[in-house]
């Protein structure tokens, strides 16, 4: 009876030894497969800049930091605006969460950009507009600002002439 306990006890640990050596040589695989999906770390001499989409008015910068925003899943984009930059009044189907990098990023709710009804965010200011909601935004200085969600990222304007490609497509 010694014997057989001994020997159940003996696979027990056996099989424990087995399993802990399998999931030792699963980790690195894993770790592997983790730093695939990870952005690289990055500071931010080393963003790379851009002129932001069509669907922004001109002027400002764009970079991707994280993700690709085009598409479902993940995404963080910077935007670098310039003083008295203007976003007239927009949705967007997903929520939006905007981090200010820098300057002051002023925001407001309703269906036309209203400047006496914003709210001033400095940097290190952080809010999330709930999917469909009516927002404007105007910079106070230049601005940057940090923004994240998931994909893809689609900015309706409120009334379709403040859309800068419409504007572009009737020249």
């Amino acid at each position: 009876m010694k014997k057989a306990l001994a020997l159940a006890i003996g696979f027990v640990v056996l099989g424990a030894l087995g399993s802990a050596a399998a999931e030792e040589k699963a980790a690195p695989a894993k770790k592997k497969a983790a730093a695939k999906t990870m952005a690289a770390p990055m500071n931010p001499s080393e963003i790379q800049w851009g002129d932001a989409p069509p669907n922004l008015p001109a002027g400002a910068k764009f970079a991707v930091l994280a993700g690709d925003p085009g598409k479902a899943g993940p995404y963080v984009v910077r935007l670098k605006m310039p003083d008295g930059y203007k976003i007239a009044a927009h949705w967007h189907p997903l929520d939006e969460n905007v981090t200010v990098i820098s300057g002051t990023f002023n925001v407001g709710m309703g269906d036309k950009l209203d400047m006496s009804k914003g709210k001033a965010l400095t940097a290190g200011a952080f809010g999330t507009v709930p999917a469909r909601m009516h927002h404007f935004g105007w910079c106070t200085g230049e601005t940057e600002v940090q923004v994240h969600g998931m994909g893809p990222f689609k900015l309706v304007y409120v009334n379709p002439a403040d859309d800068p490609t419409k504007a572009a497509a009737k020249k």
